[in-house]
């Protein structure tokens, strides 16, 4: 079994390999907004912070608010009378902005991904019409459309056999009414055409 190393001691240099570097920066600003958290909690301070990642992306973590806290710091140290916008604000609005743009873009692509989806299982859908079907093909309906009903009495048979309600009326006992009127009138029919002869 493998000892394990515990913590090492590295080396605070700026980390060259890009992929360690955006690994390093998103656990280390963790760490970082969660000492502030604490120390706003542990000391009732206003705290903001504001990083700018190596892709260039703006976050902020800051109690009450970072907007708060800004604007109270900008207004105590005023700075020299420019027309330009603060850059931190401006900077945090546009990355608002960009991650908002960002989430947009791909619902709108998942969204268009849908709707071709949808198109497509459309266009596979080949429901033939009732109307379309030729008299062979609408016999071999009839008969599987039975053949099931007979599946469906058999099961719902054996349900009642054992004390359960089946909840469903079957084909055939839907149309048993039917079924012996149209007997009848086929029997009647039968005798009248033949003392016609």
């Amino acid at each position: 079994m493998r000892k394990p190393n515990g913590r090492k001691k590295i080396e605070i240099a700026k980390i060259q390999n890009q992929t360690n570097l955006q690994v390093t920066f998103s656990k280390r600003r963790a760490g970082l907004f969660k000492k502030a958290s604490e120390l706003s909690t542990l000391c009732g301070v206003n705290v903001a912070i504001v990083a700018f990642s190596p892709s260039k992306k703006v976050y902020a973590c800051g109690h009450p608010s970072v907007e708060s806290i800004v604007d109270k710091f900008v207004g105590e140290n005023p700075p020299p009378e420019t027309d330009d916008p603060n850059p931190i604000i401006v900077a945090h609005q546009n990355a608002n902005i960009d991650e908002i743009n960002k989430k947009l873009n791909k619902l709108e692509r998942s969204l268009e991904r849908e709707r071709k989806h949808g198109q497509a299982l459309q266009a596979l859908r080949t429901e033939p019409s009732n109307e379309k079907l030729s008299f062979f093909d609408l016999k071999i309906l009839c008969e599987s459309l039975e053949a099931t009903d007979k599946e469906v009495e058999k099961l719902a048979s054996q349900l009642m056999e054992c004390g359960i309600e089946f909840p469903y009326q079957t084909i055939g006992s839907a149309l048993a009414p039917l079924r012996a009127r149209d007997s009848t009138l086929s029997v009647s029919g039968e005798g009248s055409s033949g003392s016609g002869e």
